[in-house]
C-alpha cells in the first residue's frame, strides 16, 4: 500500500508542477514527490525549507510545527488553503494544503511547497472558480483519502483484536486470538515484542472518528487501553503494584516531580498504547526499540494531563521480551507496561526500557498495592524527600560511601549526616542488612508508584 501512496502523491506532483508531501493526520511522513526536472520550467526542485527537511529526514513533525499549521484551520478545511511563509516558524516557503478526507473525515494531508510559481493558481470559493490542475489534484487527494480510511479500519479491527488478547475476558481471547493470528499471517509466528506507551491520550471530539493509532513501519497491531487495562491487572488478573507515599512521589522526587501517567485529565486515566512489533530475530530488540522511540514523538504520547498552567506529562515506553507467536501476548503486556511504568519512574531507565534491564522493578510491578512499611513512612513525607534521595543512592551504590557522596554531589560528612537522620527518622539499622534490603524495596516501590498512576 506504501507504494499506492507514493503513485498518487507523484501523480499531484506531476499535475501541479510542484514537490507534494503526503502526511496522516498526526503529520507522520507517508510519502513525498520531487520535481520531474525535465518538466520543470526552472529544471529544479525548489529549495526546501527546514520544516519540510525536518519531516522528510525525520518521518515526523514536530509538535510546534503541527500547531503551526493546524492554527490556520486545516483541520476542518474542506477545500484547499493557502498558508503563507513564516521565516521565525522555520517556513520559509508559502504552501497550499489540501485536506485529505474520506466521508468527511480528515485523514491526512497533502502539502505544496509554492516559491512563487503557484501564486496564480485559483483554490476557488465565493469569488471565482477553481482551477482544474487543482480539481484533479483534489480528486486524487479524494483517493488518498478512501485509501487512508480503508487502512484505519483495517488497523482498528486488528486494534480491537490485540484489545480482547491482552484484556478481554478469559472466554474470549481465544476466539481473539485466532481472529489476530488468520489476520496477521505470517507475521503472527513472530518473533515479536510489545510496546507500551503511557501516557497516550485517546481521540476526542472529531478525533474520536480517527483513533490516531500509529502507522509505523514493524508495527503489526496496535490498541489504546484505558486506565483500568494500564493499570496491570487486566490482563493476568492480579494488580501490577508499587505503592506511594504523598510526598516522595509528589514532592519532586520521583521521576523528577513529573506528574504521572495517570495524572492525565478527563477519564483517560493511566490511558496508554499497546503496540504489536515485529522483530528481525528472536533475541533482537532494536526494532521495538526504534519504535518506542518514534512514539514516544508522538502528539498523543505528550498530551495527556496537559492543561491550563499545567505541562504535559513525561511520557515513558517499556520492551518486552521477545515472544514466539501469540501465545504469551499477555505475559509480555505486563513486561511492556512495567518496563514504562519504570522508565517513567527512574530517568536512568527511561524514556525507553525494557524488560530484561529495569531490575528490583520487574519483582515490584507484581507486587499488590499496599501502603509503605511503617518505619519508612516518616522518610516518604515531602519535607524529607532530600533524605529519601540520599537513602536511595545510598543503597543504589551498594553502601559505599565514596560513590554516593560523588554521585551525590557532596561531602562526605554531609551524606554521613542525612544517613544518621534517616536511622533516627526510621528507626533502621543501615548496617543491618535486612533493614537496608527492607527500606531500599520500599523507597523503588514508593518511586514507582501505584498501577495507573
Amino acid at each position: 500500500m506504501r507504494d499506492d501512496y507514493q503513485q498518487l502523491v507523484d501523480e499531484i506532483t506531476a499535475v501541479l508542477r510542484a514537490p507534494a508531501t503526503l502526511e496522516n493526520r498526526d503529520f507522520a511522513l507517508i510519502a513525498f514527490g520531487a520535481q520531474d526536472s525535465e518538466d520543470s520550467d526552472d529544471a529544479a526542485e525548489p529549495a526546501l525549507d527546514p520544516v519540510r527537511t525536518r519531516s522528510i529526514l525525520q518521518r515526523r513533525s514536530t509538535a510546534a510545527v503541527r500547531a503551526w499549521f493546524e492554527a490556520f484551520g486545516i483541520a476542518r478545511a474542506q477545500a484547499p488553503l493557502r498558508i503563507p511563509p513564516d521565516p521565525a516558524a522555520g517556513v520559509f516557503m508559502g504552501r497550499i494544503c489540501l485536506p485529505v478526507r474520506h466521508r468527511g473525515v480528515v485523514h491526512g494531508y497533502v502539502w505544496l511547497l509554492d516559491d512563487g510559481h503557484l501564486a496564480d493558481l485559483e483554490l476557488g470559493g465565493p469569488a471565482g472558480g477553481q482551477d482544474p490542475r487543482l480539481a484533479r489534484a483534489m480528486e486524487t487527494a479524494d483517493r488518498i483519502g478512501a485509501l487512508l480510511a480503508a487502512e484505519a479500519r483495517a488497523g482498528e479491527e486488528l486494534g480491537e483484536l490485540l484489545r480482547d488478547v491482552l484484556t478481554g475476558p478469559p472466554a474470549g481471547r481465544d476466539a481473539a486470538r485466532a481472529g489476530l493470528r488468520a489476520a496477521l499471517r505470517g507475521a503472527a509466528d513472530g518473533p515479536l515484542a510489545l510496546v507500551a506507551v503511557v501516557p497516550w491520550t485517546p481521540g476526542t471530539g472529531e478525533d474520536a472518528d480517527h483513533p490516531g493509532l500509529p502507522h509505523l513501519p514493524g508495527i503489526v497491531a496496535a490498541c489504546a487501553l484505558p486506565g483500568d487495562a494500564t493499570a496491570g491487572g487486566g490482563a493476568s488478573g492480579g494488580a501490577a503494584g508499587g505503592f506511594a507515599a504523598g510526598g516522595f512521589a509528589a514532592g519532586g522526587f520521583a521521576a523528577g516531580g513529573a506528574p504521572g501517567p495517570g495524572d492525565a485529565a478527563g477519564g483517560a486515566r493511566g490511558a496508554g498504547l499497546a503496540a504489536l512489533v515485529r522483530l528481525r530475530a528472536a533475541s533482537a530488540l532494536d526494532p521495538a526499540r526504534a519504535t518506542a522511540e518514534q512514539l514516544l514523538r508522538s502528539p498523543r504520547a505528550t498530551a495527556g494531563g496537559r492543561g491550563p498552567g499545567r505541562p504535559a506529562p513525561r511520557a515513558a515506553a517499556g520492551v518486552s521480551a521477545p515472544r514466539r507467536g501469540l501465545e504469551d501476548l499477555p505475559a509480555a503486556w505486563q513486561e511492556a507496561l512495567a518496563a514504562a511504568r519504570a522508565a517513567h519512574a527512574d530517568t536512568h531507565l527511561g524514556p525507553v526500557a525494557e524488560w530484561s534491564a529495569i531490575g528490583p522493578y520487574r519483582l515490584l510491578a507484581a507486587l499488590p498495592a499496599l501502603p509503605p512499611d511503617a518505619a519508612v513512612r516518616p522518610l516518604l513525607e515531602s519535607a524529607h524527600a532530600e533524605l529519601a534521595r540520599t537513602a536511595e543512592t545510598f543503597l543504589d551504590c551498594a553502601g559505599q560511601a565514596g560513590r554516593t557522596a560523588q554521585r551525590l554531589g557532596i561531602h562526605r560528612q554531609t551524606l554521613y549526616y542525612r544517613l544518621s537522620r534517616v536511622r533516627q527518622l526510621t528507626g533502621l539499622d543501615l548496617d543491618a542488612g535486612e533493614d537496608r534490603l527492607l527500606l531500599h524495596m520500599t523507597l523503588k516501590a514508593a518511586r514507582l508508584g501505584p498501577p495507573g498512576r
